[in-house]
């Protein structure tokens, strides 16, 4: 045996690496890419979103009664501070902040249920600005799971 590895051969076998500290894998580009356009994306249909109902409350017509019945100048109001957040929480994600992973989540969910509260007043829009959510948290999460040391 001589003392060179081939690139293939692990110099350790049966130890898990702590950290890796090389590049990032193209995987981890495309999917932080993917999340924080996707983020980007659903924070600018939330201010949209938000801009029409605070601008007009004829915009969105009330269909049948519903548990969450808040004015649509308010609903128009919260969108538009999530998706404001939302907004720069992608940009940290597109900018590799190990912050924005998690908070980027956290943003989505409450975008979700949001959403899932205006269906009443916008439903088909809801309901695809909920499945971009679902987008968005399943890159930050397989993110998260890339980052984490445990998962090698």
């Amino acid at each position: 045996m001589s003392g060179t590895h081939s690139s293939g051969s692990d110099p350790y076998p049966g130890m898990t690496p702590v950290a890796n500290y090389g590049p990032p894998s193209s995987l981890a580009l495309t999917t932080s890419g993917f999340a924080g356009t996707m983020l980007i994306m659903v924070a600018l249909f939330q201010i949209l979103q938000g801009i029409a109902a605070v601008a007009q409350d004829t915009v969105y017509l009330t269909g049948v009664e519903y548990v969450y019945q808040l004015d649509v100048t308010s609903w128009g109001w919260i969108h538009v501070a999530v998706g404001a957040i939302a907004l720069a929480t992608g940009i940290g994600v597109l900018a590799a902040q190990s912050w924005a992973y998690m908070v980027g989540i956290v943003l989505a969910v409450i975008a979700s249920i949001t959403n899932f509260a205006f269906l009443p007043y916008y439903p088909i829009w809801s309901t695809i600005v909920l499945a971009f959510n679902v987008a968005v948290i399943w890159a930050l999460c397989t993110l998260l799971a890339q980052d984490d040391p445990r998962s090698s």
